[in-house]
């Protein structure tokens, strides 16, 4: 009996991004009708709009999402790590992102080279945050300092899904 190994340890989203967690919330992520699930592959093209976020939970619970690339702008270089796409906090449990306050705008994925890995993560609030600054960059970001710095904790669901540039459709 083979045993299970978890996604975000082998896709090393443990580690590069976030530290070990007991997932406690569930999180459905679609790009148009592509379901994303942890290691799939999302054309950039697909990704141009924010995807369609759902989160279980009950309404008086607040969440905060984040996406970001661990792996700008190179996989074998990442000395942007992390490139953050987007935030918004204080989305209610059972409903979706457009329902809380987006911090930073979205910005779909635009890998230069390689395969990318795009991780959204979700932390459970424990209470409303208020006014929170927009990080100043969208480059070295850190998600780990960013929930802690928020006093968010350890998140409650991530996935991750990998992309890549697309070739350049020439005219003949």
């Amino acid at each position: 009996m083979a045993a299970y190994v978890d996604p975000l340890v082998v896709g090393r989203v443990i580690g590069d991004v976030l530290d070990m967690f007991v997932p406690t919330a569930t999180m459905s992520v679609y790009y148009g009708s592509k379901h994303v699930t942890n290691g799939c592959d999302i054309k950039p093209s697909m990704a141009i709009n924010p995807p369609q976020v759902a989160i279980d939970g009950l309404t008086d619970q607040l969440y905060t999402l984040v996406m970001t690339d661990p792996d700008a702008p190179s996989p074998s270089e990442p000395s942007m790590r992390e490139w953050v796409h987007w935030i918004v906090s204080d989305i209610p449990g059972g409903t979706n992102p457009t329902r809380g306050k987006e911090l930073l705008a979205y910005m779909g994925p635009r890998p230069p080279v390689g395969i990318h890995r795009y991780i959204l993560v979700l932390f459970q609030q424990k209470g409303p945050l208020g006014a929170v600054q927009q990080p100043v960059s969208r480059a070295n970001f850190s998600t780990r300092f960013f929930a802690d710095y928020l006093n968010l904790g350890l998140p409650v669901a991530t996935v991750y899904f990998n992309a890549q540039k697309e070739p350049i459709r020439r005219r003949r």
